[in-house]
């Protein structure tokens, strides 16, 4: 589908438009004279844990324990980012070694 020149000027303004609005929203919701409402609070305590939570059940939806390979590479690619992270404390290190880890797995070990 080609747009014309207006209708592309259209688009990126309203896209433009949009964007603004989705980061400028909190400022005009939640001042800085005001406190912030408990809800608020309590959702950016809770999100973070419950997002992540959301990706490992999605990463591991489709992981079958009765067929090869059992879900081994993604057991130990766990394991893996579960124990780098404990030793070294460093989310960017810990999945990154377990994405690298489980890459090689399935790419290398488990054919």
């Amino acid at each position: 589908m080609l747009l014309t020149i207006q209708q592309s000027l259209i688009l990126i303004a309203t896209i433009a438009f949009g964007t603004f609005l989705t980061r400028a929203m909190p400022f005009f919701l939640f001042p800085a004279n005001r406190d912030t409402p408990k809800f608020v609070l309590y959702l950016g305590n809770v999100l973070p844990f419950a997002s992540i939570g959301l990706l490992i059940i999605y990463c591991l939806k489709n992981v079958s324990l009765i067929s090869t390979p059992y879900g081994l590479p993604e057991g130990i690619a766990i394991a893996c980012i579960v124990l780098v992270h404990l030793w070294k404390n460093n989310v960017l290190l810990s999945i990154g070694g377990g994405t690298l880890l489980y890459m090689a797995l399935v790419q290398f070990v488990f054919t």
